[in-house]
């Protein structure tokens, strides 16, 4: 039986009266991640209050000015430029620390824009920061028509947070991503991590791609569990549906020829360690040692070079 009902969301089915997707511990099942998305006109705003979570605030597309007030009444402030699009590369993006009010305002024209957020043990200082787009490494992973672009703004080693890991990947039209299938719901020390995960879809046509009227850009997401905590998602997927991983093995996304793939994951667990730890499903592992001769998709990094 499918469980897409459960935990697939397309776009218009997670919405409020503020925010055009809104996912987080109200979800039954839901308990250490959450996801808000707006598209907001020049100068609105939306705000999240102050609580235990923390939150990474990422531009989609326009530009935003971000707001934050920390547990001690302190203001900090940050314009993040942003981008065209999630296709036209990577962006600068804000942190703040649990325990900080937040408010995000669309910023010379119409934006759209995403906070990322994660249960929160401690507060971290500075309690906000901006993190500039020169600071965001982009890794190119995989080969062939596994290649996919990797924008690492709220991982370990880049972001310092409690909780929170989060980035983007962009997968060209026609190739997959998420691949080999993995997954990271046991902890398991330096093996495994505990984690849930939010993917937010967006979809256009590839560079180069002509126009077709009525034509709707689409992509695929697969999710699996094992013997002891089955899971059966197969979804298509269009720009701001999204699709939560509670736990099993996830992938591939597939990019659907013709129409570029882009995804923003958000994930955090119960462990103690902040870390992506993942291990591939052991029936699909062996893709990865195909790749050592393929080159890398000549389209990617989608954004140009940096």
């Amino acid at each position: 039986m499918s469980d897409n009902e459960r935990w697939v969301r397309p776009l218009g089915s997670a919405r409020t009266t503020e925010w055009s997707v809104a996912i987080d511990d109200a979800v039954d099942g839901w308990s250490h991640t959450r996801l808000y998305a707006a598209d907001l006109v020049p100068g609105q705003s939306r705000t999240v209050a102050a609580d235990e979570w923390e939150h990474v605030v990422v531009p989609l597309a326009g530009s935003v000015t971000v707001t934050a007030v920390d547990a001690d009444g302190g203001t900090h402030e940050a314009h993040l430029a942003g981008r065209e699009s999630v296709f036209a590369g990577p962006t600068d993006v804000a942190y703040a620390s649990r325990d900080c009010e937040l408010t995000v305002t669309a910023e010379g024209g119409p934006a759209r824009v995403a906070v990322c957020g994660a249960r929160a043990a401690e507060q971290h200082a500075p309690p906000f920061r901006h993190v500039d787009v020169a600071a965001v490494p982009v890794e190119l992973r995989g080969a062939g028509v596994a290649s996919r672009e990797v924008r690492n703004f709220g991982i370990p080693g880049v972001l310092d947070a409690d909780s929170i890991i989060a980035c983007e990947v962009v997968t060209p039209g026609g190739n997959w991503s998420s691949y080999p299938p993995h997954k990271h719901d046991q902890e398991r020390p330096g093996v495994e991590t505990e984690l849930e995960e939010i993917y937010y879809f967006e979809v256009a046509p590839s560079a180069g791609a002509p126009e077709a009227a009525g034509a709707s850009p689409v992509g695929y997401q697969r999710v699996y569990g094992t013997d002891d905590r089955p899971i059966d998602v197969l979804a298509e997927v269009g720009s701001g549906d999204v699709v939560l991983v509670p736990h099993g093995w996830h992938g591939p996304a597939m990019a659907a020829p013709g129409y570029d793939l882009y995804y923003l994951n958000v994930m955090a667990g119960p462990g103690a360690e902040r870390a992506w730890l993942i291990c591939d499903d052991p029936a699909h592992g062996w893709v990865r040692d195909t790749w050592s001769d393929q080159p890398v998709d000549p389209r990617l990094p989608l954004g140009g070079p940096r």
